[in-house]
């Protein structure tokens, strides 16, 4: 116990488990309802993953990765709130 207490290992873990189930979740949450919004917003019908600029002729695509970012940054955020929430930083023992 004093092994996984001092190596950190229930934050790792934690941070594993969560980060997988809650991707699914949150990866639906941006897909369905915060890429069309921002499409809209930034002048894009089929939502953001689709939003382009053309420069002579050539389509820059920077609606996926701002797509991707946004799903990175919530999956980032949640873990950190529930983390702190429940209290799981404080499990591992300082050396």
């Amino acid at each position: 116990m004093d092994f996984i207490r001092e190596q950190g290992v229930v934050g790792l873990a934690v941070g594993f488990i969560l980060g997988g189930s809650v991707a699914k979740v949150v990866s639906s949450l941006v897909d369905d309802l915060i890429n069309p919004i921002l499409g809209l917003i930034l002048g894009s019908t089929e939502g953001l993953a689709k939003a382009y600029i053309s420069i002579f002729g050539a389509k820059i695509m920077y609606g996926n990765f701002l797509s991707v970012l946004i799903d990175f940054l919530v999956v980032a955020a949640v873990v950190y709130y529930v983390v702190r929430g429940l209290k799981l930083d404080k499990v591992d023992k300082k050396k």
